[in-house]
């Protein structure tokens, strides 16, 4: 056996650059570089380590820890999970920054490996600079703070541990029901110690991507009920597209048997928006389109979707139907009780729509459902037309950034994570090709917009990357907007300006509460009042082009202004921020008090407590 002999990071490195994916253009890294912040704990030993190769494995530095993990998950959503990136940092403020990150990837299936630095595994110094000391256990560290958001975690004691571990971590993250966030915890004195290495453990690697088939007696079972069913209706998750060919499944099915589609979050654009069959957006920020059909239909079948609150009106949208679920991952197949198959999105459905045959939905019902889908097409145009009202409201932004392209359903990418967008983009954005919508609404992490747009432009360069993001997300983390800058990855940057968290606001109030600690003229304040925030002077001082307007006519001219520029550009407008779109929409469960002093509180209990009576248990 031929050997080489490396340090463990130059040999953790070096294992990261074999890992290829086969594309049409050929094959390409499976990682598409390491994001990293250097620091205590991996400056010194995986620093050099990734110097060494940088032409195989590109390093990005970024401004923060949170940030770089967060473009990295977003790098690996616009991949669809077929490419990915690795983020490193010090052992500590670095190592707990990745926390939120780590769970955004997490709750949303999204692969991201995780290289954090970590204490001397001989303890011969302890405590050094930035080490979190336990107790109890002296083992404890703070990439500790990482098990409960990594799919898999192992701290490297040895070097030769990673010819297990790192095999371990591939095999996590590229696995269709598994992936999720891997975290690789690296004690800097084991990064610098050498070791002799087979030299095959580095030849390059071809990653293959599993697409689990159906159990013929789970097909049989669904297509039973459904050929039993009048008015179905299929809930299009995520998981549609990130199966290869999921898509094209799920339009020969819906065509072929008159199944209309609703929309989740994560499954919005796999088929594009003027599609006869798209109902558009379902559940709590739902079209009347697809929220009628759900409340009528009796059998609903979702697929590739982990069926959250959102998705379900808080499991009362469409409690009366049977359930049929289509997920590779068996913990989504079961929920709800309903009958499961547990396969790959394209493979179910082409698999289901055989066994089907001929069987179509009930005519009138076919009819209903195009009908509605037709009348919420035509209704978009209307909503998010200006109306020249005082303040701009969230649909004629939305509006204004796709009439400032005609090619923005085929060309933009809207990434968003929070507030009240989201819910405005779910039923008005208007995209044609998956992939045109990219919003993180697992984890909603408030902060996720500008550091995701930076790592959709670096996964999708030839598109247009816009994120439209509120003020309050906005100044939560801003700053890889200058990382979009240094290298060179151009965003366009819509800050919708409400003065405050104008979304917490709504519910607060729709809860019965009063208005508090939210808007800013909600808070307490100094003498000097709130803050005037100039978003677009934030934005030149962070080396982007930007400008600050008043008007929707403004936005669009300075929308085509910003589609012209060669570097990131920032577009900050004042809108109505209580208001939002009242068209559709459905029950969300929230906990109000059962006892209070305030009348609305007690009716908005009242309230919650008849719906309850609805849900599906």
């Amino acid at each position: 056996m031929t050997t080489i002999r490396l340090t463990m990071a130059q040999a953790l490195v070096r294992y990261l650059a074999a890992q290829k994916v086969a594309a049409p253009a050929g094959r390409q890294p499976l990682f598409g570089g390491v994001w990293a912040i250097f620091g205590h704990g991996n400056v010194a030993g995986l620093g050099e380590a990734l110097y060494a190769l940088r032409e195989q494995l590109p390093t990005y530095r970024a401004h923060n820890e949170q940030g770089m993990a967060l473009a990295a998950t977003a790098y690996a959503k616009a991949h669809f999970r077929r490419r990915m990136m690795a983020v490193t940092t010090s052992i500590g403020p670095g190592c707990t920054n990745l926390v939120t990150a780590a769970a955004t990837a997490h709750v949303n299936r999204l692969p991201v490996l995780l290289l954090p630095g970590d204490v001397f595994v001989s303890r011969a110094p302890d405590p050094v600079l930035q080490q979190v000391e336990d107790f109890q256990d002296g083992g404890v560290s703070a990439a500790d703070c990482l098990r409960p958001v990594s799919r898999y975690f192992d701290r490297i004691v040895s070097p030769h541990q990673l010819l297990t571990a790192l095999p371990r971590a591939i095999a996590i993250l590229t696995d269709p029901a598994l992936c999720g966030p891997v975290t690789l915890a690296l004690p800097q004195d084991v990064q610098a110690t050498a070791a002799d290495w087979p030299e095959e453990f580095f030849a390059e690697r071809v990653v293959e991507f599993r697409q689990p088939v159906p159990e013929p007696r789970q097909i049989a079972a669904a297509a039973e009920l459904l050929k039993a069913a009048k008015r179905p209706l299929l809930v299009c998750g995520g998981g549609v597209l990130y199966s290869e060919g999921g898509c094209g499944a799920l339009q020969r099915f819906a065509e072929a048997h008159g199944v209309p589609v609703g929309e989740t979050q994560a499954g919005k654009g796999a088929l594009a928006w003027d599609h006869p069959f798209v109902s558009g957006a379902i559940g709590v920020t739902g079209t009347p389109a697809a929220n009628t059909l759900a409340a009528e239909a009796d059998v609903v079948l979702a697929v590739g979707t982990r069926l959250q609150d959102f998705t379900t009106g808080s499991h009362t949208l469409y409690a009366q139907a049977k359930l049929v679920s289509i997920n590779v991952n068996a913990f989504d197949a079961i929920k709800w009780g309903g009958q499961s198959i547990q396969a790959d999105a394209a493979t179910a459905l082409d698999a289901l729509s055989t066994a089907l045959g001929g069987w179509k939905s009930d005519a009138a019902w076919r009819e209903k459902s195009l009908r509605a889908n037709a009348d919420w097409r035509n209704a978009i145009g209307d909503i998010v037309a200006s109306s020249r009202a005082a303040l701009p409201t969230y649909a004629e932004v939305i509006g204004a950034i796709q009439a400032s392209s005609p090619d923005s359903p085929k060309h933009d990418i809207a990434v968003c994570a929070a507030g009240t967008l989201p819910a405005e983009l779910h039923k008005l954005w208007r995209s044609a090709v998956p992939g045109g919508y990219h919003m993180e609404y697992g984890y909603s992490c408030m902060g996720y917009e500008v550091a995701g747009g930076v790592g959709v432009k670096m996964a999708r360069p030839e598109r247009e990357v816009i994120v439209v993001v509120g003020d309050g997300s906005y100044l939560m983390l801003n700053h890889e907007l200058a990382t979009s800058v240094m290298l060179g990855r151009k965003i366009i940057v819509v800050v919708t300006d409400n003065l405050g968290y104008a979304c917490i606001t709504r519910l607060q109030k729709a809860c019965g509460g009063a208005p508090f600690n939210n808007m800013f003229e909600d808070c307490l304040q100094g003498p000097d009042g709130a803050p005037v925030i100039d978003f677009a002077a934030n934005a030149r001082s962070l080396g982007a082009r930007a400008e600050n307007v008043a008007s929707i006519a403004e936005l669009g001219e300075a929308m085509r202004r910003a589609r012209a520029s060669d570097i990131s550009y920032l577009v900050s407008i004042r809108i109505d921020g209580p208001q939002s779109t009242p068209e559709g929409g459905c029950w969300w469960e929230v906990g109000i008090p059962e006892v209070s002093t305030r009348p609305a509180v007690v009716a908005a209990r009242r309230e919650a407590d008849a719906q309850k009576k609805q849900q599906r248990l």
